[in-house]
Parts: structure tokens; sequence; C-alpha cells
């Protein structure tokens, strides 16, 4: 019998670690209480800007993706309201990501480019919740907590990231 390998490179090796690093981060974070509902410090979205600059775009996609089907299997959430709030929120970020990469780099480091993407996070749950799960006005009440809560979790996120990518 002949065995077919698939062929990887020390690379898809990396990705695998750093995407499984993140799935780690995403687990310990979901075990941390909260003090508001949706108030994460989004640990793993570090991972994720650092295979973005590393990697670039695509990569950093799939990594984010995979880290959000990942840890909502492992956390028996598939499928559930936060399942979608949360691949709505990564999909939000990813997508203001590839906005953001695509306009003059001097603009955007990985601090701009961390809370950018924590405001594309939270509005993709706020959209869910809106639309799906609370359709009501009040939820616009909630917004300056998030947004301040986005605000000071990018800055310290994209800090930690900055700091990642120089030291390497």
């Amino acid at each position: 019998m002949n065995a077919r390998h698939i062929q990887t490179t020390i690379e898809d090796h990396q990705v695998a670690k750093l995407a499984a690093f993140a799935i780690a981060l995403h687990m310990i974070e979901a075990v941390i209480p909260s003090p508001l509902p949706g108030v994460k410090p989004g640990i793993a979205n570090i991972i994720t800007l650092f295979v973005l600059y590393q990697y670039g775009f695509a990569t950093a996609a799939w990594v984010s993706i995979l880290r959000v089907f990942a840890s909502n299997l492992l956390l028996g959430q598939f499928l559930s309201p936060t399942f979608a709030l949360s691949l709505g929120g990564a999909s939000l970020s990813l997508g203001i990501l590839w906005l953001a990469m695509r306009l003059p780099k001097h603009y955007f480091g990985p601090v701009s480019l961390s809370i950018l993407a924590a405001f594309g996070h939270i509005a993709g749950q706020l959209i869910i919740v809106r639309l799906w799960l609370i359709p009501h006005a009040g939820i616009s009440y909630l917004i300056p907590i998030f947004a301040t809560a986005a605000l000071f979790f990018g800055l310290i996120n994209g800090l930690i990231t900055a700091r990642l990518i120089t030291s390497k």
C-alpha cells in the first residue's frame, strides 16, 4: 500500500502553532469572569495581528476563523448565539483589517490596526445582538461602554503586538 503524505513546510508548522496558541488564549479568556457580558480583553487577537504582520492577511484570517470555530467547539458553544457573536465580530474585524491594509501603510501600525480591529469586533457583535438577539433600539445605549472597552483593550493589545513584532 502506498501511503500518501501531505507536504508541509516549516511555515505551515509555525502557523499551526500560532493558531493553537490563539485557541489556548481564547480558552483561558473564556474562564475569566467579566464585569460586563461581552467585554473581554481579546488577547487572542494579539496572535492574529502578529500573524498579519509576519505572514499576511490571508494567513491571519485563517488563524482568526480557525480560532473561532475551534474554541467554540471546545467550549460547547458551536452554532450557539455565542458562536454567532464570535464569528460576526471576527468577520467584521477581519474586513476592517483587510480595508486598512489597502490604505497607505504610514497611517497604520500595530496599535492603530488593533484599535480598528477591536472596534470592528464589537461592532459586529452589536449588529448581531441588535438584528437577532435583542431587536430593540435600547442596545445603542451600550455603545459608549463597549467602544471604551474596545479602545482600551485595542490599545493594550496593539502595544503588546508592536513589542512582539519588534522583538522578533
